[in-house]
């Protein structure tokens, strides 16, 4: 939660799933970086669906960076099957352009691990829209970084959630971070809903990759979160204006503060000791942003 505050740089605003014309997009790898840019964003990994029927595609974005702009390579990947028998949805930020295609009888968790082992930064994505439960969490690797807490298409759907998931395996145990993204399709309707502001020294792939994988990020559909610091048992922010501050914790532990127009917020530690806390801040339009946690063992 901290370290996206306290770590030096800038923080770097980027959406961390979509696709394009190379999987089920609308729009070409090149207008989909560009779309992006236009947009004011620094950075996108597009994330083409992993698949034998679209050539199993890590598509390389890298000719479309520039002074202002970067990309990561990744890729959504799908092999084996949950508990309900849907297939596989992991999302893979930073792989190499040759990461193997799927084997046969690879699963799910076996693939995850191997993108591990590749360097990405791996999250759990969009867990509500297709019922992905906790013993499914639980079979991934321990290493896997961060879950969907937001999904603009799968909002869209009346599935979009994802804090549910994430509270569940960080009272197991899991260190995870909490991400939104819009995982866009269709560029006239999913795009622009979710993204992380990544605090990074600079703007290259490298430095955003290697900032995700330590956390210094915090995710966001509108809210800002402008300062976070620790004073002993107390968290101090300071945010956009906002009507609602949570810190959540394991089980129905929680503090807030509400109002109208908050911009600053000191909410106690001591509930969560011995557990965790992760903040959550909503704008009085509905905008939300959310913090990877904070351990407090």
């Amino acid at each position: 939660m901290l370290d996206a505050f306290s770590a030096p740089g800038r923080f770097f605003k980027g959406n961390l799933h979509g696709h394009s014309t190379n999987s089920d997009g609308d729009l070409s790898p090149e207008r989909h970086c560009k779309f992006y840019q236009d947009a004011g964003y620094d950075f996108v990994c597009l994330s083409d669906h992993f698949r034998e029927v679209y050539g199993f595609p890590v598509t390389d974005t890298s000719a479309y960076r520039n002074a202002g702009f970067t990309t990561i390579l990744g890729a959504e990947l799908h092999s084996g099957n949950i508990g309900n028998g849907e297939i596989w949805h992991i999302l893979a930020v930073g792989l190499p352009p040759d990461f193997a295609p799927t084997d046969a009888g690879e699963s799910g968790p076996q693939l995850a691990q191997r993108a591990l082992d590749a360097g990405a930064f791996v999250a759990i994505p969009h867990p509500d829209w297709y019922g992905l439960t906790l013993d499914d969490g639980l079979s991934l690797p321990e290493g896997v970084h961060a879950v969907e807490v937001h999904n603009s298409i799968c909002t869209a759907t009346g599935r979009g959630e994802g804090g549910y998931l994430l509270d569940q395996m960080l009272t197991a145990g899991r260190k995870l971070g909490a991400i939104a993204v819009d995982d866009v399709h269709r560029y006239q309707r999913d795009a622009l809903g979710g993204w992380v502001n990544v605090k990074a020294e600079a703007g290259s792939p490298d430095a955003l990759l290697d900032a995700l994988k330590r956390g210094a990020y915090y995710a966001s559909t509108g809210a800002e979160i402008l300062h976070l610091e620790r004073n002993g048992d107390w968290i101090h922010v300071e945010t956009s204006p906002a009507d609602s501050v949570w810190l959540l914790g394991r089980g129905a532990k929680s503090t807030h503060v509400f109002g109208e127009g908050i911009t600053r917020a000191k909410l106690p530690l001591e509930p969560f000791v011995g557990g965790w806390a992760r903040l959550v801040i909503r704008a009085a339009d509905g905008g939300r942003a959310w913090t990877t946690p904070i351990w407090l063992d």
